[in-house]
This record gives C-alpha cells, sequence and structure tokens, in this order.
C-alpha cells in the first residue's frame, strides 16, 4: 500500500457535489464518444468460461477471480479482466458491419493490484471496440481514432467547466505521440513510470505508441501487454497531466487487435503458444472475426482527471485498507 499525499490539498467539491459532478460525467462522456466513434451500446458479461480463452490475461501475472456454477460440472468461471476479446467476437455474433462499433460498461476485480493513490481492486472503464478495413491497419488510423477521443475528453473540460467551474482541471490543447522506443531514447537512464511523467509533465498530453515488444537499451518492454489482442506495433496509451499529485495518469489503453499473422508471432514471442489452440485464438487465425481497434477509457480515471482529484477513492465507492482511509482523511481525501 502505498499513498501519495499532495501539498496543501483540499477539495473543492463535498462528498455529495462529487457525487452528482461524477453521474454528470458518466453520462454525458458515454452520449459523446458514442457519437463520435459511431458506437452503439451494449450490455456485456461480467464473467466467462476459462475454457473459452475470452478472457483478458492483462501482464500474464494477474490471478483472475473464478468460481464454479453448479450446474455446469468441471467447468471454471472467471470474472472477466477485461473485455479486449469478448467485444471483437460480440462485433461479429451481433452483425456489425464496417466502421460500426459497440461500447459497454466493464466492471471487474483485479484482486492482485497494488493499492495507491491511482489503483483499485475495483476496475470500471467503458470498453469499446469497432470494426476497420484490413487495410486501415496503420498507424495513421490509430492516431486519428486517438485523436477523436481527444476531442471527446477536451469537450467534457468544458462541459464541467460550465456546471463546477471552481473544480474544473485544464487540460492540454493537443496530444503528443511518441513510440515507447523513443520515449527511451530520449530518457535512457529513467525508469518507464518516470518516463511517463517526464514528458507528460512537458507535454500534458501524451500518446506513448508500440506497447509489447522489448526495448532496445533494457530489453524490457515499457509495459506489460497481452500477446493476443493489442498489436504491439499498432497499440498504445493516452496520458494526461494531473495536477493534483503532479504525475501522469494513463486514461485509456487501446490499440488495432491482432490479425492473423500477428497472433501467432506475439504469443510465440511470449511463449504461450499453447493459447493458439483455444476458440477465440483460432477464430482469428481463420479469419473469421473482423478486424478492429479497440480500447478502454477509465470511468473514475476520467472523473478524477476533469476534477483534478487525488485519490481514484474519491470518485469510485471500493475496499481499502484502513490505514490507507485514516491517511487519506486526515489529508482531505475523503474516500467513498
Amino acid at each position: 500500500m502505498q499513498v501519495q499525499i499532495p501539498e496543501n490539498y483540499s477539495p473543492v467539491l463535498s462528498v455529495r457535489e462529487t457525487q452528482e459532478a461524477i453521474k454528470y460525467i458518466r453520462d454525458t462522456f458515454q452520449k459523446e464518444i458514442g457519437k463520435e466513434l459511431n458506437l452503439f451500446r451494449i450490455s456485456a458479461p461480467l464473467f466467462v468460461p476459462r475454457s473459452s480463452g475470452l478472457n483478458d490475461n492483462l501482464n500474464g501475472i494477474e490471478r483472475p477471480v473464478s468460481f464454479d456454477i453448479q450446474e455446469m460440472t468441471g467447468e471454471r468461471i472467471e470474472v472477466v479482466q477485461s473485455l479486449a476479446k469478448w467485444k471483437r467476437y460480440a462485433l461479429k455474433k451481433y452483425g456489425f458491419q464496417l466502421h460500426e462499433g459497440l461500447y459497454t460498461n466493464m466492471n471487474a476485480i483485479r484482486r492482485d493490484e497494488l493499492l495507491d493513490n491511482l489503483h483499485s481492486v475495483y476496475v470500471d472503464q467503458w470498453d469499446w471496440e469497432k470494426i476497420i478495413d484490413k487495410d486501415e491497419r496503420n498507424e495513421a488510423t490509430l492516431e486519428a481514432v486517438v485523436r477523436d477521443i481527444f476531442k471527446v475528453i477536451k469537450h467534457m473540460e468544458h462541459e464541467v467547466w460550465y456546471k463546477y467551474p471552481q473544480a474544473v482541471c485544464h487540460l492540454a490543447d493537443d496530444v503528443f505521440f511518441i513510440s515507447s522506443q523513443e520515449l527511451e531514447d530520449l530518457y535512457p537512464d529513467l525508469s518507464p513510470k518516470e518516463r511517463e511523467d517526464r514528458i507528460t509533465a512537458d507535454k500534458k498530453c501524451v500518446f506513448i505508441k508500440k506497447v509489447g515488444k522489448p526495448l532496445k537499451r533494457s530489453g524490457r518492454p515499457h509495459d506489460g501487454r497481452a500477446p493476443d489482442y493489442d498489436d504491439w506495433d499498432l497499440n498504445g496509451d493516452l496520458l494526461f497531466w494531473l495536477p493534483s499529485l503532479k504525475r501522469s495518469l494513463e486514461i485509456s489503453s487501446m490499440g488495432i487487435r491482432v490479425d492473423e499473422d500477428s497472433i501467432v508471432s506475439q504469443c510465440k514471442a511470449a511463449h504461450c503458444e499453447g493459447r493458439l489452440a483455444l476458440p477465440y485464438h483460432q477464430m482469428i487465425q481463420n479469419c473469421e472475426l473482423p478486424y478492429t481497434i479497440g480500447g478502454g477509457i477509465g470511468q473514475s480515471r476520467l472523473c478524477m482527471l476533469l476534477l483534478n482529484k487525488a485519490h481514484v477513492g474519491e470518485v469510485q465507492a471500493s475496499i481499502w485498507p484502513k490505514e490507507m482511509i485514516d491517511i487519506c482523511e486526515k489529508h482531505q481525501m475523503h474516500l467513498l
């Protein structure tokens, strides 16, 4: 457990006013992002069968919460860690067409998360996915969609300013693009997190491209990324500068998804070729699923950013160690 204590922190909104602002941000943002990206809202599962291969393995070390069901003997059910794979399958199942997409509320439990100002056991985000053509699997498509998402978030700054002018966090006017390798070359002696903070302090909003492959200097990826949903050459993370904590805040992880070739090469690189036999992975290798771009946008983190909060627990109801609750309360961070 770690808690960063911001200097002279004093929340502008009361707990009830914050709750009102959370609802306004969530209701407004999902409508705006749906219109901007041509996304249709659908319902999504809280859990999936382990044997389906649909659950997200994240960095490969997190343990999903699992349980059994009385009438499904021998099957283990897992609470989703994200919906990265399920969404692509849903686009096919529900008959979505080229340049149409979906979004949904994703709720997850990350039991192995290290708790701090930005990380919670409870994850809430808008998961979205959109069909693209195979020849659109390129960086130009990726950057165009990132700019669309940035535009909606920037619009939300103005909406929140109109209702809560005393509380709004003012954002950058544009997004800066840089690859993880370029970032390592720029700050070779810093850790990946320190690089993120340094570049985001300067640019205020940054999209770090190409996350997953080992970097030349360190021999390790900038950050872990499962090998079987994002194409490591066509993905990235969207970061904003959070003034309350004076550090970067990741709002979205997204990317163009693997195709029939990259899923094989990436699973081999990650030494998990066994996954290639799972039903979902077979569908990709057999070109039975559409080519897509997609990602997740943190709901609580977006509220945290727009309201300049110093702890994610100020904008979501989760579980925290008593010691953390006491420290936060002492320093005006009122956890829900």
